[in-house]
């Protein structure tokens, strides 16, 4: 089907634009009443992402709502260590644990490589359902968490400031950590696959506590597997978000990729040089620019395009929208977006 707005995709692809094309991580979400409600009809997150026709509606609202250049599908990165054998529960206000994390080499080795369609059909029926509803209108992004962010989770058990039982295991059992992360890419390469077929214009790949990483063991235990996974996907364009990997964009300018993703502590210019002129760059306003009034969203808008300088550019916030921003502060960010880079 011809995408009636394929803004994205051009600018993924470095080919001309009429403007700079505008989307946020986290726009399917809290920040909206009309997400609200359909959640306060259900039991809980993890029903709205295992129910593909109302992880489709959430999928859509912030099309029809902000008037955003793409969807990305209502999902979570937490659904790949679930297909694997590793469950989570979502908890209101303390984000998803791990009932049994992973320690021992007979965990690892009771980790299966999921099948997509067996284990992750939701989601793919979640795709679909979305494409259709679309009809086009705009592209559909889908996505993953890194195997080091899954890994990180399925071995810590919950979210943490340090990671420090994961980060234990590198040292103490490189061998046993990488046979999980080899798991966890498998298991990755394969659902993503299956959401290319399902529909999928666009991935991006998440690497949430990429920066909790020292930099050698990112390139051994994070870089090395998402550069499989981007030679896996070599029909798509795909991009990565590693937040705090400032460390790490040599490395990414050398990936099977065609975006990548910049959180709001990196430096634009800078990472440009170390990037090169071959990628598009996305973000990356800071999330709290959004709490500020309206004139003072519009300026910093306007500073961070400046700052991008307009080519090969994907609007976007340094991280996910908070959930407490007002949604007319995330439209102000959008038209000026929108408004301030017609070329």
């Amino acid at each position: 089907m011809q995408l009636k707005n394929d803004l994205l995709l051009r600018a993924a692809l470095g080919q001309p634009t009429e403007r700079t094309p505008v989307w946020l991580m986290r726009q399917a979400g809290r920040i909206l009443p009309e997400y609200r409600a359909v959640r306060e009809r259900l039991s809980g997150f993890k029903e709205l992402v295992e129910t593909p026709e109302l992880a489709a509606e959430v999928t859509i609202q912030p099309v029809d709502l902000l008037d955003v250049d793409a969807a990305i599908i209502f999902s979570d990165i937490l659904v790949v260590p679930e297909a694997m054998g590793c469950t989570y529960e979502m908890i209101e206000k303390r984000g998803p644990i791990f009932p049994k994390t992973v320690k021992t080499a007979a965990d690892v080795a009771s980790m299966r490589i999921a099948d997509p369609h067996e284990h992750l059909g939701y989601v793919l029926d979640a795709i679909k359902v979305t494409k259709r509803e679309l009809n086009g209108r705009v592209p559909l992004i889908g996505f993953a968490g890194a195997p080091w962010t899954i890994f990180a989770y399925m071995v810590e058990g919950s979210g943490s400031k340090t990671f420090s039982h994961a980060r234990k295991m590198l040292y103490e059992d490189p061998e046993l950590s990488h046979t999980l992360l080899q798991k966890i890419t498998a298991t990755t390469i394969a659902y993503l696959q299956a959401q290319v077929e399902a529909g999928a214009d666009l991935i991006q790949i998440f690497d949430s506590w990429a920066g909790i990483l020292p930099p050698a063991h990112y390139k051994e235990f994070s870089y090395r597997y998402i550069s499989e996974i981007c030679k896996a996907l070599p029909n798509i364009p795909v991009t990565i978000f590693a937040k705090g990997a400032f460390f790490a964009m040599a490395d990414f300018a050398q990936l099977d990729c065609q975006v990548i993703g910049l959180d709001w502590n990196m430096n634009v210019q800078e990472t440009r040089q170390i990037i090169g002129d071959n990628k598009t760059l996305q973000g990356n306003l800071d999330p709290c620019a959004l709490y500020n009034d309206f004139a003072g969203v519009e300026r910093e808008t306007k500073k961070m395009l400046d700052a991008f300088g307009g080519d090969r550019h994907i609007a976007n916030l340094g991280h996910g929208v908070y959930p407490d921003t007002d949604p007319e502060k995330v439209k102000c960010f959008i038209q000026t977006v929108k408004e301030y880079s017609q070329r």
